[in-house]
């Protein structure tokens, strides 16, 4: 026997609610619901929906223990968080006030250094990376220390940094005196950054060879004496006379 639908819906109602809704499987579910309103077999509401038997009696179900809203897909809930509150208090206080070296036996709190103490305190196992999310969602950061050599001298980096100051304080007064003398019209070149005259150059300058124009005649191509010029017979004259020699 098949499970009948809550009746304060109709296929109408289901169809208005498939319009609005914003996700596919809804629509989708809805309206093999809205065929089973109309009278359609849970066969042909499961070819609809594109599901089998099980799953269209599951969204009858949740359709008539929560309405259209009972078929929209939510979010698995996953393993309730290690801590809870009354931790996470603990954990501040502790963070906070700072480790004992003579009982923890170190001078800053590692990741590692509190998941010790909250298997101690609370016989709770976390892993580092558990706990570094829980930190950084209460708002701790992990801050590093500058490495710091083991044989440095007390007060030797507050010295270098005066010395350093102090000599680019010089340094930069030294570059500022020398602009201003720049400016004031003193020489700032080098004797070998002097442009030097050409012997040619002035009106004492030696005239050079002259240039050949590009209208100047050709010279002969062939060296060889020019053949005389051989006597060539005249044309005739329009009245028919025969010239003389």
């Amino acid at each position: 026997m098949p499970i009948p639908v809550r009746s304060d819906f109709d296929a109408a109602r289901a169809r208005q609610a498939a319009r609005a809704s914003q996700d596919a499987n809804q629509v989708r579910r809805l309206l093999a619901l809205a065929a089973i309103y109309e009278g359609a077999t849970r066969t042909r509401a499961a070819e609809i929906g594109g599901v089998t038997l099980q799953i269209v009696r599951d969204w009858v179900l949740k359709f008539n223990m929560h309405g259209p809203s009972g078929l929209i897909d939510r979010r698995a809930p996953g393993r309730p968080s290690r801590l809870n509150a009354a931790h996470r208090t603990a954990l501040v206080t502790v963070i906070e006030a700072g480790p004992d070296p003579a009982v923890h036996g170190v001078v800053r709190w590692r990741i590692i250094d509190l998941c010790k103490w909250l298997r101690e305190e609370f016989q709770i196992r976390v892993s580092k990376q558990t706990l570094s999310r829980e930190l950084r969602a209460m708002g701790f950061r992990k801050l590093s220390a500058r490495p710091r050599h083991h044989a440095q001298a007390a007060g030797a980096i507050e010295d270098f940094k005066k010395n350093s100051q102090r000599n680019w304080m010089r340094s930069h007064a030294n570059r500022a005196s020398r602009e201003t003398t720049s400016r004031s019209g003193s020489r700032t070149k080098h004797a070998s950054a002097r442009r030097t005259r050409s012997h040619a150059a002035g009106p004492g300058a030696a005239a050079g060879p002259q240039r050949q124009t590009i209208s100047a005649p050709a010279p002969p191509t062939s060296s060889a004496p020019s053949a005389p010029e051989q006597e060539r017979p005249l044309a005739s004259s329009s009245h028919g006379a025969t010239p003389t020699r």
